[in-house]
C-alpha cells in the first residue's frame, strides 16, 4: 500500500530555523517543508550536520532572495581544541597529527587580528567545492588526494571569549559568504605552533536573522499543520530590510510585475544599489536604477 502524498501548497515566507546538532541542511529544509506543506523551499547558507544555529529557510517567493540572505554578514562561535588535527578539521574526522603545546590566552589574544580583513583561506578537504565536477568530500572519502586552492575571505571580527581548560578555546567571528570555520580554526592552531580542530560550532546570525529570533524544529513540529505554524512565518521582505523601499503607483506595480522598466524620476542622480519596490505595502520587486531607469531584477508574485 503506498502512502497518499499530502497537497503541497503557496506558502511565501522566511523561517528562521535553529537548526540541532545531527541533521543536514537538507534534511532540515525537509522536515521545515513538510510542517508547512510547502510547495516550494530553499535554505540559505549550509550548516554541516555537527553545527548548530541559525538556518534561514525560504518558502514560496521567498526563495527569489536566497542570494541576497547568504550576501549578509554570519557570526559564529566555536571551539577549537588543541593538540590534534583531523581529516575534516572537525570531530567527524580522523585524527592525523598531535602537538604537546597548549598556547596560552595571551598568546591566542594576540594574533587574532592577524585574521581580520581579507584573507587568503584554503577550504577543508571535506568540503563541498567541487574539484573537476566532484564534489571534494566525495573524492576525499574515496580515498583520493584532495587539492584545494586558496580563496579570498572576508573576516571582520575575531575575539576570544573563553577557555574551559586548557585543551580549548571558545571564540566568536563575524566573517563573510565563503568563509570556512574549520579553516580558521586549523590556520590559528598553525599559527600558534600547535594543531587543532573544531569541537563546536554554532551559528547567530546569518544577516538580518538572528538566533534570538529563531525557532527550534521541535517546537515547529510540535505545530503540526495546525494554524499556530504560521506564526513562525516572517515576511518574504525580511530579507531586505536594509535595502532602500520605493513606492510605486497600481500602474507602476503592473508594469514591473511584466518585466517592463520604469521612468526613473530622479533622473542624472548616480546608479543606485538595489531597491525594494512596494505598493500599498506589498513587495512587488527588487529593482535597480542605471540613473534613467528603473529595471525589475526580480519580481514577487506576493
Amino acid at each position: 500500500m503506498t502512502r497518499e502524498k499530502r497537497p503541497k501548497h503557496k506558502v511565501d515566507g522566511w523561517v528562521v530555523l535553529d537548526k540541532p546538532v545531527g541533521p543536514s541542511s537538507t534534511q532540515a529544509l525537509g522536515r521545515v517543508r513538510r510542517v508547512f506543506e510547502a510547495a516550494k523551499a530553499g535554505h540559505g547558507g549550509t550548516l554541516d550536520p555537527l553545527a548548530s544555529g541559525v538556518l534561514p529557510i525560504a518558502l514560496g517567493e521567498a526563495t527569489k532572495l536566497i542570494p541576497f540572505a547568504m550576501d549578509g554578514a554570519k557570526t559564529y562561535e566555536f571551539a577549537v581544541r588543541w593538540g590534534t588535527a583531523t581529516t575534516t578539521d572537525d570531530t567527524e574526522g580522523k585524527v592525523t597529527a598531535t602537538s604537546p603545546h597548549r598556547p596560552a590566552e595571551p598568546a591566542i589574544r594576540a594574533v587574532l587580528t592577524r585574521f581580520e580583513g581579507e584573507i587568503e583561506q584554503i577550504p577543508p578537504v571535506f568540503s563541498a567545492i567541487k574539484v573537476a565536477g566532484e564534489r571534494a568530500y566525495d573524492l576525499a572519502r574515496a580515498g583520493e588526494e584532495v587539492t584545494l586552492e586558496a580563496r579570498k575571505v572576508l573576516i571582520y571580527k575575531l575575539e576570544f571569549l573563553d577557555s574551559p581548560d586548557r585543551d580549548t578555546a571558545r571564540l566568536r567571528v563575524v566573517c563573510g559568504k565563503g568563509t570556512y570555520v574549520r579553516s580558521l580554526a586549523r590556520d590559528l592552531a598553525r599559527l600558534l605552533d600547535t594543531v587543532g580542530h573544531v569541537v563546536e560550532l554554532r551559528r547567530t546570525r546569518v544577516g538580518k536573522f538572528t538566533a534570538e529570533s529563531a525557532i527550534s524544529l521541535e517546537t515547529l513540529e510540535g505545530f503540526g499543520h495546525s494554524p499556530a505554524r504560521f506564526g513562525a512565518l516572517a515576511p518574504v521582505e525580511t530579507a531586505l530590510d536594509d535595502i532602500p523601499a520605493l513606492a510605486v503607483t497600481e500602474e507602476q506595480a503592473l508594469a514591473l510585475k511584466r518585466g517592463q522598466a520604469l521612468r526613473d524620476p530622479r533622473i542624472d542622480r548616480a546608479p543606485a544599489d538595489p531597491m525594494a519596490a512596494f505598493h500599498e505595502g506589498r513587495l512587488i520587486a527588487l529593482v535597480a536604477s542605471d540613473g534613467q531607469t528603473i529595471r525589475p531584477m526580480r519580481v514577487f508574485n506576493l
